[in-house]
């Protein structure tokens, strides 16, 4: 697993904001919103791996 610091700086700035600062309210609109990109880069991943063989 990479070390925190091989990740971009808006990575770590998320991922500190979400520990410290964010409401928690917030948590879980930003829990979609995080779990929504990641889940349509694999679809798009997914889609180019199988167009490929």
């Amino acid at each position: 697993m990479k070390k925190a610091s091989d990740f971009p700086k808006t990575i770590t700035k998320t991922v500190r904001y979400i520990k410290q600062d964010a409401p928690l309210e917030d948590l879980e609109a930003i829990h979609l919103l995080i779990k929504t990109a990641i889940d349509r880069r694999k679809q798009q991943d997914n889609r180019t791996s199988k167009a490929s063989c």
